[in-house]
């Protein structure tokens, strides 16, 4: 089996996801633009059953960025890295950006698209479909 790993800034928390990804897209959601202070945040869907936290200073913490989900983070420098929810039971989705291994899916498209920034320039012949 093929696995991923990523890991937070600072390395303290680490992850390993074992492939096959669910799907990977890019986010434009208000909330998702807020907590990564980005234009847009490109998530890995990934079986949660298949993820495998290593945190042994215990840095990873969880908040409820909205009633039922949550945003895991380590709180030793800040990244944000996680998100979970009961609406996508057994997955979680990790941030793209923190894996140092190739997955095995690009991006498959932009979802929120409707709450897009004006000021990031997206390239219109991406190919990817933009989901509302």
């Amino acid at each position: 089996m093929t696995t991923a790993h990523a890991q937070c800034l600072c390395g303290e928390v680490k992850l390993e996801a074992t492939l096959p990804s669910k799907w990977v897209a890019h986010c434009h959601c208000s909330l998702c633009r807020r907590a990564h202070g980005a234009a847009f945040v490109t998530w890995v869907g990934m079986e949660a059953a298949r993820c495998v936290i290593d945190d042994p200073a215990q840095r990873l913490r969880w908040y409820q960025s909205t009633p039922g989900a949550e945003r895991g983070f380590c709180s030793h420098c800040g990244t944000m890295m996680l998100f979970r929810s009961p609406r996508w039971p057994g997955e979680l989705h990790i941030a793209l950006a923190h894996f140092t291994t190739p997955l095995d899916r690009a991006p498959q498209v932009h979802a929120h698209w409707d709450d897009h920034v004006p000021w990031a320039s997206i390239d219109p012949d991406d190919g990817l479909p933009r989901k509302p």
